[in-house]
């Protein structure tokens, strides 16, 4: 069970389904976090929120190859009982101006239940509502897409994981 002391504004899956029979869903939240964006980003946008998870949401985060830029490939060892045991993704985009980044699954996890795409956005955005600065909105996608004949594993995907992610980053936050 994980303490979310982020206050989130839950969005609506979208599912849409093509005529190629895939099935396409998007899933965000958007959380204020009590620091600066720059603050925010530095540990979001880097390898350093692998280390922060590891051993508490994951079991292990293992840098396979890269420094955290675009092309970084990480092996996610989850905890038991989680529903698989680990699958690797790369890092597509970390736009360290815009502060985006984004993940896809490469091998395992979600591609081993029929997905063809498996995606993790993270945006880090002034808040527009504190002047001061010292507050940024965070907002997490998940953008997938499953083979028709394994629609029903759609319902595996989950914000869940990813806002324990984020109570964990921003407690660490709170405490710098």
């Amino acid at each position: 069970m994980y303490k979310i002391i982020l206050q989130c504004a839950f969005h609506q899956p979208q599912i849409s389904i093509d005529k190629f029979t895939k099935m396409f869903g998007t899933l965000s939240e958007e959380a204020e976090v009590k620091v600066s964006a720059s603050k925010a980003w530095a540990l979001y946008g880097t390898l350093e929120l692998g280390k922060l998870v590891a051993g508490k949401i994951l079991e292990a985060v293992d840098v396979v190859e890269g420094d955290g830029g675009p092309g970084t490939i990480l092996k996610l060892t989850l905890n038991p009982g989680s529903g698989f045991t680990c699958y690797k993704e790369k890092f597509t985009k970390v736009d360290n101006i815009n502060m985006v980044k984004e993940t896809e699954a490469i091998e395992g996890g979600f591609l081993d239940m029929g997905f063809n795409l498996y995606r993790v956005r993270f945006e880090i955005k002034e808040n527009p509502k504190d002047g001061s600065g010292s507050s940024c909105v965070l907002k997490l996608t998940i953008e997938y897409d499953v083979k028709e004949e394994f629609a029903n594993n759609a319902s595996l995907v989950t914000t869940a994981p990813l806002l324990g992610i984020m109570s964990v980053a921003n407690e660490h936050l709170l405490k710098k």
